[in-house]
């Protein structure tokens, strides 16, 4: 060596100066531990009794040292007295602690010793020769316990010396042993000696003089751990060794109980076990927690754990489990936990969402998950081929799969958890971490979004549940800590970021006008208040947005699967120079077809997990409650539950709220609803009713329309029974009071509203949602009590039921037009094709044209089909149940029309276009259409004011249409024999009566000015409109406005009740009438030459 150990031994002093940065005087220099007192040794002994359970298992491994300690018996013939239980005995202290600091360092001063060791006990020969050099004694004690610990760690196994004497020493060193290692067996036998002398029964004095001594060893040993952990090139280090921090991380990894390759290889190289990580661990923290010191020596501990390889391989491998076990221990220590949100990779602040997931210090473990996007060996490996593994071999793979998760997300609640509880810091540091991940991957929630700009479902997914996991203790099932939650949190945190984000019902203007108003926090925001904000916000980006990804590979597999259907279906190519192509194609859709389904299973496989859809079934009941408490007058809800309708004045707080709030509820309602209505049976179904009915008797709560169309879509889905799922919402519809009460006027209303929605596909989007409603209307009909419910609302709200009266005829008009003009088609198409010479004798390019029209036809005829079918239903019900709303002037006229026009097309000459193949496929039933046209002719059949209407249809009434239908009614037995005499008696008197108005109408020339210039039709009751002045029929401009409150000549806003009536004019139009009446009418006809109803009774 070029230096002699003496200005080693200086060098390294100053070095440790430097970085210890005024450390304790006892582990400094020798100087500084001659002259140092005991006094600091008091300190060390509180943690005691938690090292205490350690020892008997490390004196087990290492008897040795333990019984060399023990003092010869000679004290015991001193006792005089013989007792059951001896007493103390003394300690020769000089002996004990050259003996011990010998064993614990492995070290000697006399050479002799090494020799019976053969050189396994380190003589430290140039300390000897220097100790000696200053007239001290050699033997060991804790004043020279510093100098004696350099002197070992400076000896390199790889020197060189010109001492022959002193070569078996260095020639004995272990040469791979790098000085962390020397330094946690220094630290392992300290323990072990320490076990010991507490079983001793020393004299108390001298016992706590032994254990001063113990604790300045520890001192020094867990100092220069701390120190070779920050600088590993301080004293010699063997070559080709993984030093620094790398070496805690086996010993961290090795705490799983799980079985795998990085564990196995974590296990070989573990220097310390179970027991006694958390001991050594807090022997660290103890002696350099003060200004954080400790941050530069675990703190790249950690960063080498949580960025672990092994992390990379996701669930191939079990590494993961290593590092999150080495992280559970890590966190139990809350001085650790709270350093880990000190370290700066904690929440890197200029990291975008993809590189955050990559780059933050939990992000590795946080993107783990089983979602093909991220991880797509695991929808390969578990889920392919769908169609021949075994269905148990699937079910099976999904419950591992799912078992995995349940493990990676609780263990990363646990962190969090600890980390929230180690300091007010790291629980702030934890929340600002939470809305980081939100704030940055807004983006996510748009409705295109490209991958590769937000973190990944899985990122988001575990992020989610941890907050779903936070929340779960105040949500209890009486809501008792509701009020806790901040109402005005969004006024006084601007921790999560709102900037252009809907509002429920006003501009982001008013929404910042809001917050300028609200009383200042006089302290920041509870730790409640804080998680349920942030689990609103993970949601909104999280679970709902991966429903849309699962969603639309169902979609994508549904396209596939009819291509495939469609080509295997056309055999045609078969045998031509196309089969190869063909099937080519076949089997590449397949291919397609079986990687969909795997990923599907694979998002099922978190999507579905029970204990996730228990949670996210909770965290949404309570926040649809609160929703409600938050819109109540009372704020009191659900105890006692809220009155409906809610006040037509919204609170400001309430229109300023975030969109998704509300839309969230929304979107998983409708998503459990439909997936796993079951879920619903323990908890659920309540809350769901009560929310769908507080914003549908009070829609203007909620401005945006689509929105209050899937709160329907709700209900929809909660009445329906298919495959293994059943209705969930049926029997509460028709029990609950407040159901009774308010879900027909509820339903009426907005099947009013859905007609004008704003947007430019509302005409199309409002039969779904009328649908969806008669669906409801059917379910529900039989109960007394929705039908009284209807009667009242025809009674108190007549105008508004007339209004929705008028909508419903309009739809069946339209859609049935529609339905069976498209029908009409597909008969000339297929009758087309059913000529196959004729067919295939056309051009190729003429026969895909037909082909593609066909295919277009069937796929929107069908919906056309059940539309207008169920709204004839309905109508047919409706007019069942009262009669008065259809018999005002603005609804008769056009309901017999109605009436007439499609009795014509299914009876009449064009009936037998409407025969095509397979008419099942299309959800064509006509001989169920005919019975329910002809019940609502019965139904009305009592009310003169409808015989006139159909007897003045002059387009399509003609009497031999009923007869025709009767006709068949009898023969497919769609009526009684009472219920088609009832039928020809209405005939009848529709024809008496259409032989009065044709007397009426034979008035010759009509001046212009007496008719309606929209319906051409003789004015009654004209009045003129206030803003364009028009004249019109009252009956006339009545019913426009049921559709549209709007004047039709110059579309601006107009009520009936502001129109003028035309006195005048009705005065000389009743003039011109009495002068023209009975002048050659039909009246003075006979009888039979007017009706003939004979063939109707055949």
């Amino acid at each position: 060596m070029s230096t002699t150990p003496q200005e080693d031994a200086d060098r390294i002093r100053l070095k440790r100066l430097a970085k210890l940065q005024g450390a304790a005087s006892s582990s400094t220099t020798p100087a500084a531990s001659t002259s140092a007192s005991p006094a600091p040794s008091p300190t060390p002994p509180p943690p005691k009794p938690k090292a205490a359970p350690t020892p008997p298992q490390v004196v087990q491994k290492r008897p040795a040292p333990t019984e060399s300690v023990v003092p010869a018996p000679s004290p015991v013939p001193l006792k005089k007295k013989t007792q059951a239980v001896a007493g103390p005995v003394p300690l020769d202290l000089p002996a004990w602690e050259d003996e011990t600091i010998s064993d614990v360092f492995n070290v000697t001063l006399q050479k002799e010793v090494a020799e019976r060791t053969r050189y396994e006990v380190v003589w430290l020969k140039p300390l000897a020769e220097e100790l000696q050099g200053e007239g001290l004694s050699l033997r060991l004690n804790s004043d020279v316990a510093d100098r004696t610990l350099i002197a070992r760690l400076e000896l390199d196994p790889q020197a060189m010396s010109d001492d022959l004497e002193y070569l078996p020493v260095l020639a004995s060193l272990p040469s791979q042993q790098t000085v962390f290692e020397y330094l946690v067996k220094c630290w392992k036998r300290l323990n072990a000696v320490k076990s010991a002398l507490l079983k001793k029964n020393y004299v108390p004095l001298e016992q706590q003089r032994a254990m001063d001594v113990l604790d300045k060893l520890r001192d020094l040993v867990v100092s220069y751990t701390g120190l070779t952990l920050q600088d590993p090139a301080m004293f010699p280090q063997p070559s080709g060794k993984i030093l620094g921090p790398a070496e805690v991380v086996p010993s961290l990894m090795s705490l799983s109980t799980m079985s795998g390759p990085y564990l196995a290889t974590s296990s070989s190289q573990a220097l310390l076990d179970a027991s006694e990580i958390e001991v050594f661990l807090q022997d660290l923290v103890k002696r350099f927690n003060s200004d954080n010191d400790i941050d530069d020596i675990l703190g790249p501990v950690v960063e080498q754990l949580c960025f672990h390889p092994s992390v990379e391989l996701g669930f191939v491998d079990d590494g993961w489990r290593n590092v999150v076990s080495g992280l559970e221990a890590l966190v139990t220590i809350k001085p650790i936990a709270a350093m880990i949100t000190r370290l700066p990779r904690w929440n890197p602040a200029d990291l975008a969402a993809p590189q955050f997931e990559r780059g933050s210090l939990l992000g590795p473990l946080l993107k783990l998950g089983v979602f093909e996007r991220e991880w797509p060996s695991i929808a390969k490996t578990y889920f392919s081929n769908h169609q021949t593994r075994p269905q148990g071999e699937m079910s099976s793979a999904t419950a591992s799969l799912r078992g995995t998760l349940k493990t990676l997300q609780s263990s990363l609640f646990q962190i969090f958890n600890s980390l929230v509880r180690a300091s007010a810091e790291s629980r702030e540091a934890v929340l600002q971490y939470f809305a980081r991940a939100v704030n940055i991957n807004r983006k996510r929630a748009g409705m295109q979004v490209d991958p590769a700009t937000v973190s990944s479902d899985c990122f988001m997914m575990n992020l989610q549940i941890i907050l779903l996991m936070f929340s779960e203790p105040f949500m209890d099932a009486t809501y008792s800590k509701m009020d806790r939650i901040d109402p005005a949190y969004y006024a006084r945190s601007m921790r999560i970021d709102l900037n252009d984000e809907t509002r429920i019902n006003a501009t982001n203007e008013e929404a910042e006008q809001w917050r300028k108003q609200q009383t200042p926090a006089t302290a920041p925001p509870n730790f409640i208040t804080e998680i349920f904000y942030l689990a609103l916000a993970a949601s909104h980006i999280g679970q709902q947005k991966i429903v849309n990804v699962l969603e639309d590979l169902g979609r994508q597999y549904d396209e596939i699967r009819r291509h495939v259907e469609l080509l295997e279906g056309d055999q045609s190519w078969r045998g031509t120079p196309f089969q190869a192509r063909t099937e080519m194609a076949i089997n590449t859709a397949k291919s397609q077809q079986d990687s969909l389904a795997a990923a599907m299973r694979a998002y099922e496989a978190q999507l579905g997990e029970p204990e996730l859809i228990f949670r996210t079934i909770s965290f949404v009941n309570f926040v649809s409650t609160w929703v409600i408490r938050f819109v109540d007058p009372r704020k009191q809800h659900p105890n006692p539950p809220i009155d409906l309708p809610l006040p037509h004045e919204v609170p400001t707080a309430f229109r300023v709220l975030p969109e998704y709030v509300i839309e969230d509820v929304i979107e998983y309602q409708l998503y459990i609803i439909r997936y796993s209505p079951n879920s619903l049976e323990l908890s659920g179904k309540n809350e769901m009713l009560l929310w769908c009915l507080t914003f549908l008797t009070s829609t203007w709560y909620i401005k945006n329309p689509f929105l209050k169309a899937k709160i329907v879509e709700v209900l929809f889905y909660g009445i329906w029974n298919w495959a293994e799922h059943r209705s969930v919402l049926t029997t509460l519809l028709n029990t609950h009071p407040v159901a009774l009460k308010h879900l027909m006027p509820a339903l009426m209303n907005f099947y009013i509203e859905v007609e004008q929605t704003g947007a430019s596909s509302q005409f199309y989007d409002k039969f779904n949602s009328r649908r969806n409603i008669a669906h409801i209307f059917k379910v529900i009909w039989n109960n007394q009590a929705h039908r009284d419910a209807l009667k009242n609302e025809a009674a108190h709200n007549s105008e508004r039921f007339v209004r929705f009266v008028n909508l419903m005829i309009n739809d069946v008009t339209y859609l049935l037009d529609e339905s069976l003009t498209d029908l009409a088609k597909i008969h000339e198409l297929q009758t087309e094709m059913r000529d196959r010479q004729a067919f295939e004798a056309q051009t190729p390019q003429y026969r895909r044209e037909r082909e593609g029209l066909l295919r277009q036809l069937e796929r929107h005829t069908s919906t056309y089909v059940q539309l207008g079918s169920n709204t004839v239903d309905l109508l047919k019900i409706f007019t069942g149940e009262t009669k008065s709303p259809f018999m005002v002037p603005e609804i008769v006229d056009r309901l017999a029309a109605m009436l007439d026009y499609n009795l014509d097309a299914l009876v009449g000459p064009r009936c037998q276009d409407l025969l095509v193949s397979n008419p099942e496929k299309y959800k064509f039933n006509p001989k169920q259409l005919l019975s329910d046209l002809l019940q609502v002719y019965l139904n009305l059949s009592d009310q003169g004011e409808f015989a006139q209407a159909v007897a003045a249809d002059e387009r399509s009434y003609r009497k031999e249409l009923f007869e025709q239908a009767a006709g068949i009614a009898r023969r497919k037995m769609l009526k009684s024999s009472d219920e088609i005499e009832k039928l020809a008696l209405f005939v009848l008197k529709v024809e008496e009566t259409k032989a009065t108005l044709q007397a009426e109408d034979d008035l010759g020339e009509i001046p212009d000015e007496f008719l309606d210039p929209l319906m051409y039709t003789l004015m009654r009751d004209p009045v003129t409109l206030p803003s364009s002045r028009a004249v019109l029929d009252r009956s006339t401009i009545k019913s426009h406005l049921l559709s549209d409150a709007k004047d039709p000549f110059n579309r601006m806003p107009l009520k009936l009740e502001d129109v003028v009536p035309n006195v005048e004019l009705k005065q000389r139009i009743d003039a011109f009438m009495s002068e023209r009446r009975n002048k050659n009418t039909a009246l003075d006809k006979p009888v039979e030459e007017v009706v003939n109803m004979d063939e109707l009774h055949e």
